[in-house]
């Protein structure tokens, strides 16, 4: 089953627990395991647009929209058995760390 894990993280950390290194780790690890079907991070939240629609007028705004204590900073597509090891490779990532979070959503089936 595929499961995003949605990579998220904190706003107020000084000095993050977590180096370059790590990540290029937790990638390899998820390759060599043959459980990545993609990721990717994303740009540096300034570069974000934000863009609604109500009652058919478009209104684009640059940032994101929503104000949280917590930014998207990536995404990774896994597939893995069950829930479970999708929990495990979530706890497993340097972003869970420092005041991060990883949301962990099955990828529905619409085919």
């Amino acid at each position: 089953m595929k499961y995003m894990l949605l990579i998220y993280a904190g706003t107020d950390v000084t000095e993050p627990e977590c180096t370059p290194a790590d990540w290029q780790a937790w990638d390899k690890d998820l390759h060599d395991a043959g459980v990545k079907v993609s990721g990717e991070s994303l740009a540096d939240l300034v570069s974000a647009t934000t863009v609604q629609v109500a009652k058919g007028s478009r209104t684009v705004t640059d940032g994101p929209f929503a104000e949280t204590r917590e930014l998207l900073g990536g995404f990774v597509v896994i597939d893995v058995p069950d829930l479970d090891v999708a929990l495990d490779w979530a706890a497993s990532c340097p972003g869970s760390r420092d005041g991060g979070a990883i949301e962990v959503r099955p990828v529905a089936d619409l085919g």
